[in-house]
């Protein structure tokens, strides 16, 4: 029997069927929450109630036409058995090329690992660069498979906060610094952040990169949404001097591409790490799947009219959910740059409902509004002097007549 607390299942005296005990490791091993908040809009939704889905950072818009031809000639043309556990050449050559130039840096195809999706990148990166004991430190709130892998691979977790602002959040730098000590390896950086949307400045970026190079640290820059943006231009901490030779780039085709159940990636690291990242590779899935590379070298080399439809798209329904969350009493968020998530501060609402706890505030607006979304709970256990209650919105799969629709619902409930 388990329960599920803060992304972590906490064993509770389960064994298996046959009376032997699982391995206890998997009592470190996390998930990533928003799924659970998917079974619960389903379960309502099953009941006969209309869900609008702000919860889960899926694309309901279709992948690019001429990726999916391209896909579709590699498996006619026979491109269905085992390729390099690396990836095909076309396409870390591709990889190369394009990461660099947008970050004005050189990479080599021996730079690329391609994975399937960007999430092995975090769990091959943990199991290079980390041994048991070791300190990582990860952001919070944050994408919680950071401090499942940690955990689970004998680590130990230091998260470090982030501070609103007027423009949104930025990184406690303080706590950052005081966080490391003699055991720290790595830091994991999410520029353009996945739950709160946020991006560093020029300042935040080049004080993580300080800290790193003076404590000698690994980084794990978690690019997933570098080119998901609607305004400005993405930077990337290893362009800074002193970086790239210690930086680990996530790179996924997921998000602009719209290729969530595709599962292609890549890691591109130095080439002391990208060979062990390979050999890990060939360890856990011997390569990631041959035709669907040839759909990638597509996305990179090919026509990208679609993306920037995609963009146009989403930027609409940033715009809609913005503006209406602020009219509503009692919420109050930021605009993002980039992503496809908003942050919004509840507390005041939560207060005039006579509402404290989350779960409880998320759980009602689903029941009286049919608005499904993660809360703040389900991105890393909260900081101890933590004051604010917010809650995470992501308009990537609902369309922007649904928002309008689903916001109205929800602001008047807030409003009541």
């Amino acid at each position: 029997m388990q329960k599920l607390e803060y992304g972590r299942h906490i064993s509770v005296a389960y064994h298996g069927g046959i009376g032997v005990a699982l391995a206890q490791r998997l009592e470190k091993l996390g998930t990533e929450t928003a799924f659970a908040v998917s079974l619960a809009a389903a379960e309502w939704g099953a009941k006969g109630n209309k869900i609008y889905p702000f919860h889960l950072g899926d694309l309901n818009l279709p992948t690019p036409k001429n990726i999916v031809e391209a896909m579709d000639k590699a498996i006619a043309d026979g491109k269905t058995g085992y390729c390099p556990a690396a990836g095909i050449p076309q396409l870390r050559e591709a990889l190369a090329e394009d990461t660099g130039a947008r970050r004005g840096l050189k990479y080599s195809p021996a730079n690329v690992v391609v994975q399937p999706g960007g999430k092995p990148v975090i769990t091959k990166f943990i199991q290079s660069v980390m041994n048991p004991g070791d300190e990582v430190l990860y952001p919070n709130p944050g994408y919680p498979i950071y401090e499942s892998q940690i955990e689970y691979f004998g680590g130990i977790g230091r998260s470090y906060r982030y501070i609103p602002t007027s423009n949104g959040f930025a990184i406690d730098i303080d706590q950052v610094k005081s966080l490391i000590g003699p055991k720290t390896k790595a830091i994991i950086y999410n520029d353009l952040q996945n739950p709160i949307g946020c991006e560093s400045s020029d300042e935040e970026r080049q004080a993580i990169a300080d800290l790193a190079i003076k404590h000698n640290l690994w980084v794990l820059s978690d690019e997933a949404y570098f080119e998901m943006r609607f305004s400005g231009s993405s930077k990337s901490i290893a362009s800074l001097p002193g970086m790239q030779e210690r930086t680990c780039i996530l790179y996924t085709y997921s998000k602009k591409f719209a290729m969530t159940g595709w599962r292609l990636g890549a890691a591109i690291a130095p080439e002391e790490l990208s060979t062990m990242i390979a050999k890990l590779n060939t360890n856990d899935e011997s390569c990631t799947t041959h035709f669907i590379q040839y759909g990638g070298v597509e996305g990179i080399r090919g026509d990208q009219s679609g993306v920037a439809t995609m963009l146009d798209i989403l930027r609409e329904r940033r715009d809609t959910a913005v503006s209406m969350l602020n009219a509503m009493p009692g919420v109050s968020v930021h605009s993002p740059n980039a992503t496809f998530y908003l942050f919004p501060d509840v507390t005041d609402a939560m207060a005039a409902k006579g509402i404290d706890d989350l779960a409880v505030f998320a759980e009602q607006a689903l029941h009286a509004t049919g608005v499904s979304f993660c809360t703040r709970r389900h991105f890393g256990r909260p900081q101890p002097d933590e004051k604010r209650n917010y809650i995470r919105f992501a308009f990537s799969g609902i369309n922007n007549d649904q928002i309008q629709e689903g916001l109205k619902k929800f602001g008047e409930w807030v409003a009541s």
